[in-house]
């Protein structure tokens, strides 16, 4: 596994080197804590409580305007804004069924701030309740919100991490196959391609990732998916054709069984043109850029995911 410790890149990126000791000790900490609330936690509901109970014990973000706007979404939006020409259009992670928010403000926050840009944070409809495709059909009624709201698509990325991460590149893929305008780039953090879960890590890292497993997968897929195949590509992006995808930043932990939904999406992006940046960052678990007051390679990655976009903004934001 050691070749899968640095980051893999097929134009701009960056080493990240090994992990560090206090790094080491963060990760262990930050495990411990998300063991504590996920003890017991089985079924959809459980998780989303224990995910929302985690999350209220970490900080929410500083010096930084936030409203909530009407993006014609039945829930509700906040815009987290310090300039207003730039946006992050940012969907939360969260397993199809958590997440909110309250869980990525502090994320947000962050990268409205290293970014000097407007981070657009949905509420998008989650299961049980809402199953495959209200969460992407949500995400692209934001996007094209933004589009007729005075942000120009060269000035728009669309991130997500987890589940938001597949929504993410599922809504590009919708409005490239309506022949609509792009974001200038994409950022997913540790998505799900493959909600078939036929990733080879899905076994070998079994062991090393305490936060999601193989069954984790296969019982979201049926909660989502239903009798929809997990390989439609409608679903899982890793079965997509990425041709004329814009340029696309990918993070993952080296020890998740999520790697290879990343690894493979890249290869194969790559592989139809798109120009792609990948990221492992060794001994990071699934989420952790959500945890920069407990781990430092949260704020490194998320700083790498602020320089990534603002390369890719048309309008830099002044030095």
């Amino acid at each position: 596994m050691a070749a899968l410790m640095l980051l893999a890149s097929a134009a701009a990126g960056k080493d990240i080197g090994p992990q560090s000791q206090a790094s080491h000790e963060q990760v262990e900490k930050l495990v411990g804590l998300w063991k504590d609330h996920f003890a017991g936690a089985d079924g959809l509901q459980q998780r989303r409580t224990a995910f929302r109970a985690l999350m209220e014990t970490t900080p929410g973000p500083t010096r930084i305007q936030v409203r909530q706007v009407d993006a014609e979404l039945m829930w509700p939006a906040r815009l987290h804004h310090p300039i207003g020409h730039r946006v992050i259009l940012y969907i939360h992670g969260g397993g199809f069924s958590g997440g909110s928010i309250r869980t990525h403000s502090l994320l947000a926050g962050s990268l409205a701030k290293a970014t000097s840009s407007d981070v657009l944070l949905i509420e998008y409809r989650l299961m049980p309740d809402y199953t495959y495709p209200a969460q992407i059909n949500d995400a692209l009624t934001a996007y094209r919100w933004l589009l007729d709201n005075g942000y120009r698509s060269e000035n728009v990325i669309v991130a997500g991490d987890d589940a938001g991460g597949n929504i993410a590149i599922e809504t590009v893929l919708r409005q490239k196959q309506a022949a609509k305008p792009l974001p200038t780039a994409v950022i997913a953090l540790s998505p799900i391609t493959d909600l078939a879960a036929t990733g080879g890590s899905m076994t070998v890292n079994a062991d090393s990732d305490p936060l999601v497993g193989s069954a984790s997968i296969e019982a979201l897929r049926k909660a989502y998916l239903g009798n929809r195949s997990p390989t439609d590509p409608q679903a899982s992006p890793l079965y997509a054709d990425m041709t004329g995808f814009p340029p696309l930043l990918l993070q993952v932990g080296s020890g998740e069984v999520l790697l290879d939904d990343t690894l493979r999406l890249a290869d194969k992006a790559r592989q139809a043109g798109v120009d792609v940046t990948t990221e492992i960052w060794p001994g990071m678990p699934h989420q952790w850029q959500l945890f920069p007051s407990l781990l430092d390679d949260a704020d490194r990655s998320s700083q790498n995911i602020a320089e990534f976009a603002i390369r890719h903004f048309e309008d830099k934001p002044e030095e």
